[in-house]
């Protein structure tokens, strides 16, 4: 089944939402920056941070759905569906800088706290926690049916509750005059991003160095293919993902003379879609003979492939 392939064109109807969703973020994300400078707020300036990661997140996403338009071409056979894992990785490596700066000024400032305006730093939270409210409805309808917009969702979502840690912060320092709770916040909302970050960096480069697909095993995959009626081996199977949710894969498969390839190969293409919704799969067939007696055919040098 070589035909007929979508690399990720099924998104392209959730654009719309994700513009939304990402010019909302922006434009508060401007904001809050002159929010945090004005009332002196590190609480809110970790929550700009915190919001920065949910735009470049929204950007990703519709870069990755605007660049699934692009046919391959001659130059680039599968387009550029791994820009996705490129942008992530240069996202987790700035919100790593970003932590460890909000990190750091929090200590100082508990240390030696600033006078905050508490008053204002509230009511820019709280229109942040609006915004990111918004943003969550708009990419609610694609978050179960994109990986993509599921990430953009959970990372819209993390924020509202970056959001609602500052509005409580703001109170409780309104209520007790307390200004080392807004370092506090920081250091707290610092420590969320951090293992987030480093989930974002694992997975794009678990991406880039193709590696299985999360959710896929692989020797339930190797199983399914040998049990398959007419197969009696198995070599050189890989798995592996153009972006974060278009598992691929390719395979020596060895059958007994008498197989049909091609019922084979279009049969087999639709079990692996259908029992581990691998869509994108290339299989070589070849025919077991005199020189191949195993039934496995795992060491059989036939292909000419060197690793």
């Amino acid at each position: 089944m070589g035909a007929g392939h979508d690399h990720g064109t099924s998104n392209i109807r959730h654009e719309r939402p994700l513009w939304w969703a990402f010019g909302l973020t922006a434009s508060f994300l401007a904001a809050e920056l002159i929010g945090a400078y004005l009332t002196n707020s590190l609480a809110l300036l970790s929550d700009a941070a915190h919001m920065a990661t949910d735009a470049l997140a929204l950007l990703i996403a519709l870069v990755s759905v605007r660049l699934s338009r692009r046919p391959p071409d001659a130059r680039r056979t599968f387009g550029l569906v791994r820009m996705e894992a490129v942008g992530a990785m240069i996202n987790g490596l700035m919100l790593f800088v970003v932590a460890a700066y909000i990190l750091w000024e929090g200590r100082q400032r508990f240390l030696h706290p600033p006078e905050v305006a508490s008053t204002g730093m509230l009511v820019i939270a709280s229109f942040g926690l609006m915004v990111n409210l918004i943003a969550m409805r708009l990419l609610k309808a694609g978050s179960g049916e994109s990986l993509n917009m599921k990430g953009a969702y959970l990372e819209v979502w993390s924020d509202m509750l970056g959001s609602l840690a500052v509005i409580v912060g703001a109170a409780l320092i309104k209520l007790t005059g307390w200004w080392r709770i807004d370092p506090i916040l920081a250091v707290l909302i610092g420590l969320w991003v951090l293992p987030r970050t480093w989930v974002l960096l694992r997975e794009a480069f678990h991406v880039l160095m193709m590696g299985v697909p999360k959710g896929i095993d692989l020797d339930e995959v190797k199983s399914a293919m040998l049990a398959y009626p007419g197969v009696v081996g198995l070599h050189d199977l890989h798995i592996w993902s153009l972006a974060s949710s278009q598992p691929t894969l390719t395979a020596h498969v060895v059958v007994e003379p008498s197989t049909a390839d091609r019922l084979v190969r279009e049969g087999m293409s639709g079990m692996l879609e259908e029992n581990f919704d691998i869509k994108h799969v290339t299989l070589q067939l070849e025919r077991r003979d005199a020189t191949c007696p195993s039934v496995t055919c795992d060491d059989e040098p036939d292909s000419g492939h060197s690793h």
